[in-house]
């Protein structure tokens, strides 16, 4: 029986920390949730108290259904905010509205990572899609011809714009995160001790896209090594 010692040393763990990862974000929202800050604001308007001081009226503010859906659509200048988050008052509900603030200000203010990323989001697609085809298709064919193996390292490349959008990715959220912060501490949203779980909420949620950083990361390693073996 063939086993992929490439997969078990270098992706298994990155896979577990990436399940990990999303049982902690889901534990701590549920967690957080729950605690309601004193002065009784929602995420709906703290959104919309953030954008209009940073001049942002024109961007809208929806609902959306379902849990940890918010999002921000710059096509359409819109923050979506899920049902747990959109008329809740917990410190977790605010710092996710903020977070997806921050995104609204990163577009406003031009900021680079935002920008490469909204750029290569097409090229990133497109390439996600050939990935899968293109490896199976050099690997499979590779062994009666090399010149298959060139198709294959295309799927590779193709695969790596999708590691390379997912490295892109950190930044911005990291910086959204923090923009969510200084705008309830500014704002005296949350006191002191509110603002922990917040922290808290965001710090969980960032793990998710450093632990798919991490999938991504090794599973393109691992490609590589394949490769490099039938090469020789």
């Amino acid at each position: 029986m063939y086993i992929d010692w490439t997969y078990i040393v270098l992706v298994l763990p990155a896979v577990l920390f990436a399940a990990w990862a999303n049982q902690h974000v889901n534990s701590t929202y549920r967690k957080y949730q729950h605690q309601y800050s004193r002065r009784g604001i929602t995420g709906a308007q703290a959104a919309r108290y953030v954008l209009d001081v940073n001049g942002l009226s024109n961007i809208r503010i929806e609902h959306i259904s379902g849990s940890l859906t918010d999002h921000f659509d710059p096509s359409t200048n819109t923050v979506r905010l899920s049902d747990g988050v959109y008329n809740n008052t917990s410190t977790a509900a605010l710092g996710i509205a903020c977070h997806e603030v921050g995104h609204a200000l990163q577009h406003a203010t031009g900021y680079a990572p935002i920008r490469l990323r909204t750029a290569i989001v097409p090229i990133t697609s497109f390439g996600s899609r050939l990935a899968t085809p293109l490896l199976l298709v050099g690997l499979i064919l590779g062994s009666f011809s090399y010149i298959f193996t060139y198709v294959a390292y295309a799927g590779v490349l193709c695969f790596a714009l999708s590691t390379f959008f997912q490295l892109v990715t950190l930044p911005t959220e990291f910086n959204a995160s923090k923009r969510a912060i200084r705008a309830i501490e500014v704002n005296h949203f949350l006191d002191g001790e509110e603002l922990v779980g917040t922290r808290k909420v965001l710090t969980a949620a960032a793990l998710t896209y450093v632990a798919a950083l991490a999938v991504s990361l090794t599973q393109l390693i691992r490609f590589l090594i394949i490769l490099n073996r039938r090469r020789r």
